[in-house]
């Protein structure tokens, strides 16, 4: 089993504000949908509540102290990333959507990121930590250009963790 992170972070490490995203990017929307689709997502009950609803055809997950499975349709709860660890079954590849707290906690047990970097400087309230080369190594990168779908210039780039 593969946990990964999926993020989109600005040039200073922002990734929201009251909870939410930045920025538009169809691009990155996109490519979310592709890689997390029929896959475990785990997130925080602040992001889940800022989507607002399970994400189709994916495991929805959320972490949190206050919501308790049944709550919400087609979302399981659990109270802390042990006992989610513990339940996660046959899925080749679990991701983990946010916020800055889950990202935070799952960082060490993760093997990849799959980071989309926002070419903009940006106030908010929530980081993500910087990935250090020591731990991580840059696989992939695809340079992607704003449009009229796409609020700003970004990069797709792919981290495996290096092997000690």
């Amino acid at each position: 089993m593969n946990i990964s992170i999926i993020v989109a972070v600005s040039e200073n490490g922002v990734i929201g504000k009251d909870n939410r995203l930045l920025w538009h990017l169809s691009g990155d929307l996109k490519r979310f949908k592709a890689l997390t689709t029929g896959h475990t997502i785990v997130m925080g009950r602040n992001t889940f509540l800022s989507i607002g609803k399970a994400l189709p055809n994916r495991r929805n997950v959320v972490l949190s102290h206050s919501m308790k499975t049944g709550d919400v349709e087609n979302v399981e709860v659990f109270d802390s990333v042990e006992t989610f660890v513990q339940s996660i079954q046959q899925d080749d590849e679990v991701f983990v959507i946010g916020g800055g707290q889950i990202y935070r906690q799952f960082l060490p047990l993760a093997s990849k990121v799959y980071l989309t970097r926002v070419h903009v400087t940006m106030d908010g309230d929530t980081t993500f930590p910087e990935l250090s080369s020591s731990e991580w190594q840059e696989i992939a990168m695809e340079k992607m250009s704003s449009d009229e779908k796409n609020d700003y210039d970004y990069d797709f780039i792919d981290y495996y963790r290096k092997k000690n």
